[in-house]
């Protein structure tokens, strides 16, 4: 059972704003002078409470572009932030992701990120009628390791509309190959 100062803290730190518009208004009938710089350096920490988070996403975005592949767990330890902080950013790029040229999958409880390239050389093997394991096999380079990641990768392209219609279905290139 936490402690009662510890209780006490907490219950100060969820009502801090209305303890703040008591003081200013305590103050205003004492030193109105007061009160505006109160007013003044409250609304200034408060804008500058949504700097570390911007800065963060920009630095999340640019540790994931220096790799192919890389999972929430490898990306946590490369920032030293928390597991949790980290699937929440990439939750919410995940969600925001149709127009961006990069990709992420949720797979086997984690999240993974794949490069541009990587995406592109998926996207261009997925057209030319590649099987699963052909794709798995062209895409070794990028560190794709499983069919499962193949299944994902296209499930999600093919959701947010990026994956278009294939050349050549697969059943049509394995003639092409046998025949040669």
């Amino acid at each position: 059972m936490p402690k009662k100062y510890v209780v006490f803290f907490k219950t100060i730190g969820r009502s801090w704003f209305l303890i703040l518009i008591l003081v200013i208004v305590i103050l205003i009938f004492f030193n109105l002078t007061v009160a505006i710089w109160l007013v003044g350096i409250t609304l200034v920490l408060y804008l500058l409470s949504y700097f570390p988070p911007v800065f963060f996403k920009n630095k999340l975005s640019k540790s994931l572009s220096k790799y192919h592949r890389i999972e929430c767990e490898n990306v946590a330890k490369d920032l030293g932030k928390p597991i949790n902080k980290i699937r929440e950013e990439m939750f919410e790029l995940s969600k925001n992701q149709g127009k961006k040229k990069w990709l992420i999958v949720f797979l086997n409880k984690q999240y993974i990120y794949y490069h541009q390239e990587a995406v592109q050389i998926f996207k261009e093997v997925y057209n030319k009628g590649f099987s699963e394991k052909e794709i798995l096999d062209r895409l070794k380079d990028y560190q794709i390791t499983t069919r499962s990641e193949i299944k994902s990768i296209t499930e999600c392209l093919i959701k947010l509309g990026r994956l278009s219609q294939r050349e050549i279905s697969v059943k049509d290139h394995q003639e092409q190959q046998r025949f040669r």
